[in-house]
């Protein structure tokens, strides 16, 4: 019985790889299309949290908070961020409870039992900007901006890529796109952006102008700079015990060098006499 079952799953086997195969010569073989031509790489972006030894710029971290408060909280919601959460990044106690007051976060009337609304205190999380996704897609022309706690975790190149995109808006399709792909052509309602998969998404450029923001500590407020500080702010937000991290890293791995060289000295000296 075994010989006669092994030979058939090794046809079965075989035939996968085929099927494999040939779906990859398949889908090589599919015409071109502008989303796969002109869809750009994310562009460079070096932060003082990139790399191993890499840490949070506290300052810069203060500048991209004040970015998405004043651009992005508008329309993107921080979920999973307590306001307490903001002390990491160098505000006091007392700032921090002033920017939790600037909020109003879901409540309960104790008196009717109905819902309300009530001053943000340092334990709240950000509140939601829409209550539900009808609400998001009605506001934004059927789409849903998505929430931004993790956003550098969920998209590949992570900061990279949010920087890329908030300064990758153009305003019109480039006609060497419109040239070899007649048939492309960018909704209503739709902006072009080469560094979005599809090349146009439904966020209108939120960064249009230098100076849209005030800096406390006089950083020329540039596009460029804005878009660099809120890509760092979505960094921590993702993962604010990212230098702890890279600190046990490297502690981890400095133990197992020295625990390595005790045990080969051991080895050694337990095994000098013998003969092998």
């Amino acid at each position: 019985m075994i010989r006669i079952i092994a030979p058939l799953i090794g046809l079965g086997f075989a035939f996968v790889l085929v099927l494999g195969l040939f779906g990859t010569l398949t889908s090589e073989a599919q015409p071109e299309t502008a989303e796969h031509e002109f869809h750009e790489h994310p562009k460079k972006l070096d932060l003082a949290s990139n790399g191993v030894f890499g840490k949070f710029d506290n300052q810069q971290l203060q500048r991209g908070f004040q970015v998405y408060k004043e651009v992005c909280a508008a329309c993107h919601s921080l979920k999973y961020v307590a306001f307490r959460d903001l002390a990491a990044l160098g505000y006091s106690e007392a700032e921090v409870a002033a920017i939790a007051d600037d909020y109003q976060v879901p409540s309960v009337n104790p008196d009717t039992g109905e819902a309300a609304t009530r001053d943000g205190v340092a334990a709240d999380r950000f509140p939601l900007v829409y209550p539900n996704e009808v609400a998001a897609r009605a506001a934004n022309n059927n789409a849903i901006p998505p929430d931004l706690s993790l956003m550098t975790k969920a998209r590949h190149d992570g900061a990279a890529y949010v920087y890329s995109l908030l300064t990758g808006y153009q305003p019109t399709v480039p006609a060497e796109v419109t040239q070899k792909y007649p048939e492309f052509q960018v909704s209503p309602g739709l902006n072009y952006n080469p560094y979005f998969p599809t090349l146009a998404l439904a966020m209108a450029p939120p960064l249009v102008a230098d100076n849209q923001v005030t800096y406390a500590d006089g950083t020329p407020a540039t596009v460029d700079q804005m878009a660099k500080d809120v890509a760092a702010f979505l960094v921590w937000t993702a993962e604010p015990k990212l230098a702890a991290r890279h600190t046990a890293g490297l502690a981890s791995v400095l133990f197992i060098l020295i625990f390595t060289g005790l045990a080969w000295g051991s080895y050694k000296t337990i095994w000098r006499d013998k003969k092998h």
